[in-house]
């Protein structure tokens, strides 16, 4: 299959008042990414997975797709708790047309390592499409070890890991392994390490904050791949100032989601129990002023 790479957009999903999917707000938010040059990662964590349904999901993906259109690649979460079921979703998803699929490690039960390579061996095993690791220790409790990716990353079907532990030695690791084969790729999960992944061998990005600054997200791939690297830099320490101040207001997917719907009020709130007093929402919006894409 061809080389993915780039930058993607882990979608929001809008939901109406009544906390359901808002299928046309999310056509509107798919489109806008793939005008701005965007790849789509959608039901990820930025599109609350946790909270949706397993026919959402596919709904989602399928809708995702569709609006595409082709015009940029879409990438699909599968990840669940229990390897039968990511499986399932997994097998649902594929038949759509998404250029891949990523599992987020098993949450709630305490994983091995050799528990987790025979989760996901069994996953790529089932699976025609090919499937991306999804390291988040800090949210399901399992951290995929760099010796576990190292063997995971030779079965055919496994092309690469979304790493979003947040820290530059956990990517650093899945880096040296990518380094060293050509059929395993690293896909940057924190926004404030998006530049530092793609000089040292990162073939993308899956970004949050890209929902609400999806043109200074596209101008750091932009320019990095233009070898304006000053310009790059300039667009990092953007993005980089955004997700500290914005992220320490609460939970990042809900603010994220919430600046973009103080922007854009069809994309709804986040599904309950997340809950956004008054006060943050001025602080936010305060924020979306200074950092305003005009201004980056």
């Amino acid at each position: 299959m061809t080389k993915i790479t780039g930058p993607f957009v882990a979608i929001v999903t809008p939901f109406d008042k009544a906390e359901e999917v808002n299928a046309e707000a999310l056509r509107r938010q798919v489109d806008r990414q793939a005008r701005a040059g965007n790849g789509v990662f959608c039901a990820g964590t930025n599109g609350e997975f946790y909270a949706l349904s397993f026919a959402e999901k596919v709904s989602i993906a399928k809708i995702s797709i569709d609006v595409a259109a082709g015009r940029v690649p879409v990438l699909a979460h599968i990840g669940e708790i229990s390897t039968h079921q990511t499986i399932a979703l997994g097998k649902a998803i594929e038949k759509l047309g998404v250029k891949a699929v990523s599992a987020v490690t098993p949450s709630f039960i305490a994983c091995s390592q050799a528990e987790l390579i025979e989760h996901y061996t069994r996953v790529a095993d089932a699976l025609s499409v090919p499937v991306y690791l999804y390291n988040i220790p800090g949210r399901t409790g399992n951290k995929l070890e760099p010796e576990t990716v190292a063997v995971l990353a030779s079965h055919p079907n496994i092309i690469g890991i979304k790493d979003s532990a947040g820290s530059q030695e956990s990517l650093d690791a899945f880096l040296t392994i990518a380094r060293e084969r050509d059929d395993f790729d690293v896909l940057v999960g924190p926004d404030s390490l998006i530049l530092h992944g793609l000089k040292n061998g990162a073939a993308g990005c899956i970004s949050g904050l890209g929902n609400i600054a999806p043109v200074t997200l596209n101008a750091i791939h932009a320019a990095f791949v233009a070898g304006d690297i000053a310009t790059a830099e300039k667009r990092q320490d953007h993005f980089s100032g955004l997700r500290k101040e914005l992220y320490a207001h609460g939970f990042p997917p809900a603010m994220v989601k919430r600046a973009l719907c103080l922007a854009m009020p069809d994309v709804g709130f986040s599904r309950a129990p997340v809950m956004i007093g008054a006060e943050i929402n001025e602080k936010i919006r305060e924020l979306s002023k200074r950092y305003a894409e005009a201004t980056a």
